[in-house]
């Protein structure tokens, strides 16, 4: 953001001063929007950020609102485009309230607060008077709108000892990962994204992408109206194993709900007759079996045979981590050239391997335990910085790694990586990770890159959950429901227009 504002003064001649007030203009907009009452409190920094609030003081105070700035510090301290914005606001007549010893009397009568204290960029733990002002912030009981960032969120989204708590976030210019990712998302409360007239070309080519529906659709695969069953590829599926059966089916069922043509599974030859039970539009390929009921190393060659006919592979899902059936896994991973996605225990098999896939068109698909288990880390390291280890992992592996959870985090081994919004706690039910398999192997079948393919596979996941919770409710949510939203989650993708707003709601498409 700050090489943004850089390149707009250097390439556009946009003065940040410019900058500065038209992200006060959408501030104080949004914060008339929340009032329900007289009397708004801007809690400003220093900084930048204070430099916001304190222009949104400036705008409010002309719509005739009892606006009051508070400022963490002196007068006397403030630099460039903020101090500019003081001068101003005191010569308009606001009441400027200098370095107070105690801020609860002053948020009492407040019927909104304004959070400008620190936006990006925050280095370390919150230490005073930051600290005490954001704790009576969060203990006022009153409606409090973030500028940006809450106040003590880091970059990566991480509380640095505390933070606001807001009702409302208004991002300047392109959301800040800080609030996208969790923690900060928790403290975020609603995002809404502020044109502040940054020109577009600057905001296009970002290293890091938050998925939208506007984003994607320009990626969705075409369906051209001479096409026929071959068109849209065959996926072969190796999943299934004594007891786990309904990951296989759906798999399956998950990549002909995304459009794929054909879709074979291939099955441990004392389970096809169940699976043949089962499933209807898939077909089945009994294949040799350890003693255990899972696949065998003996299956090598008709699998081959198979892959010849196919298009794409998805491996995984309740496959086992039998000693044989890791040893087919292993083998048959480093030999096939063609595109595949690799979840559950076909991962847990690689444990413990290296891992160099380079050269081929793979996507892993770990949740945070099994990328635990293939960097050899602890699980709490892992969620703790869970785009670095996706990135890392993404590099060396050669693959597009999809890291699931709230936020999953999709990164390609060519440095880009992308932040899923979508999705939520009804998802955390088993089977779920067996339908995004089956999705992104379905899109792998049709010709869609692999990073594409695991684009569209999460998004659209996570948006089928928010609907079924919409109208179910999270407690009762299954991952069979995921599949009776996929039409509504199309529609959404295919016909989604970018709003042409000053000020646009970051998750609410739902709507739309």
């Amino acid at each position: 953001m700050r090489d943004i504002d850089r390149r707009a003064f250097e390439e556009f001649s946009i003065p940040t001063l410019l900058l500065m007030e038209n992200a006060g203009e959408r501030i104080a907009e949004m914060a008339l929007d929340m009032l329900k009452g007289e009397r708004v409190i801007v809690v400003a920094g220093r900084g930048n950020n204070g430099g916001d609030g304190i222009a949104a003081a400036r705008h409010l105070f002309n719509m005739g609102v009892d606006v009051r700035i508070v400022l963490l510090g002196k007068a006397s301290e403030m630099k460039g485009d903020a101090r500019v914005n003081l001068e101003i606001a005191t010569k308009m007549g606001i009441k400027l309230i200098e370095a107070p010893d105690d801020f609860s009397p002053l948020l009492r009568d407040a019927d909104l607060i304004i959070d400008a204290i620190f936006g990006t960029g925050l280095k370390g733990e919150v230490a005073s008077p930051y600290r005490e002002a954001i704790q009576a912030i969060n203990s006022a009981g009153k409606p409090i709108l973030s500028v940006d960032v809450p106040s003590g969120i880091g970059d990566d989204g991480k509380v640095m000892g505390v933070a606001v708590k807001a009702d409302r976030t208004v991002t300047l210019a392109i959301p800040k990962i800080g609030i996208v990712v969790y923690p900060g998302a928790l403290y975020a409360g609603e995002i809404f994204v502020a044109d502040i007239g940054i020109p577009l070309q600057l905001l296009e080519a970002p290293s890091a992408t938050l998925l939208t529906p506007d984003f994607l659709s320009q990626f969705l695969p075409a369906r051209p109206p001479d096409a026929h069953k071959g068109t849209f590829g065959h996926l072969f599926v190796l999943s299934g194993s004594i007891g786990l059966t309904g990951a296989a089916a759906m798999c399956c069922e998950a990549a002909l709900r995304v459009g794929t043509g054909l879709v074979t599974l291939g099955i441990p030859v004392s389970l096809n007759q169940i699976m043949e039970i089962k499933l209807t539009e898939a077909m089945t390929y009994p294949l040799p079996e350890t003693e255990a009921h899972s696949l065998s190393p003996m299956a090598m060659q008709l699998v081959r045979e198979k892959l010849k006919r196919c298009n794409a592979l998805a491996i995984g899902p309740g496959i086992s981590t039998h000693p044989e059936t890791c040893e087919f896994v292993r083998k048959l991973l480093q030999e096939i050239d063609i595109p595949a996605v690799v979840d559950a225990d076909a991962l847990n098999c690689l444990a413990g391997c290296k891992i160099d896939f380079s050269g081929k068109n793979f996507v892993l698909t770990p949740h945070p335990g099994e990328m635990a288990r293939l960097v050899g880390a602890h699980l709490p390291d892992i969620q703790s910085d869970r785009i670095g280890w996706a990135r890392r992992f993404s590099q060396e592996s050669g693959c597009v790694v999809v890291l699931k959870g709230a936020r999953t985090v999709i990164a390609s081994p060519e440095g880009s990586y992308f932040i899923n919004p979508t999705g939520n706690v009804g998802m955390a039910s088993g089977g779920m990770g067996d339908v995004l398999t089956g999705m992104i192997g379905g899109f792998l079948a049709q010709g869609v890159s692999p990073l594409n393919s695991a684009l569209f596979g999460v998004f659209l996941h996570g948006l089928c959950g928010d609907l079924a919770r919409e109208e179910l409710g999270e407690e009762v949510m299954i991952a069979g429901d995921i599949l009776r939203y996929l039409p509504r989650a199309f529609q959404i993708i295919r016909f989604y227009r970018r709003r042409k707003a000053r000020c646009v709601k970051l998750l609410d498409w739902l709507s739309s």
